[in-house]
């Protein structure tokens, strides 16, 4: 459905440290800023993209939006919320977890990234 996500960064540099060290979880390389200085990450053919905003307007996170991230264990999602943690990102909500939902059994963490988009790292936990 998508063809990649953007989101806005008022500080590529500590961007790219935070998403280095998350995305880098996943197995992601590390970004190398473009000639405009944006900052691509490629994962499963899925394209995340940080930018600095094209109007000269400060970036600021969207008010009720989540990006989410799929993990293929807990442990991942543990490592992801303490890359984030360590390099820059806030965690939010509970702690790192078992979320009981209507779509099953959610192992889920939260953080915003350093300029307070809100991310989730979910594994879909196998059925019992």
């Amino acid at each position: 459905m998508f063809s990649h996500i953007m989101l806005g960064s008022n500080d590529i540099a500590r961007s790219k440290k935070f998403y280095d060290a998350t995305l880098g979880v996943l197995g992601c390389e590390p970004a190398t800023p473009n000639a405009k200085g944006r900052l691509t990450y490629t994962h499963d053919g899925e394209r995340l993209v940080i930018t600095t905003p094209l109007d000269g307007q400060p970036a600021t996170a969207a008010n009720g939006g989540t990006i989410g991230f799929a993990m293929t264990r807990a442990e991942q999602v543990e490592a992801w919320h303490k890359a984030g943690v360590e390099n820059g990102g806030k965690a939010i909500e509970n702690p790192p977890g078992v979320r009981h939902t209507a779509m099953g059994d959610l192992y889920l963490a939260y953080l915003r990234d350093p300029d307070g988009n809100k991310l989730c790292a979910m594994y879909k936990m196998p059925s019992a």
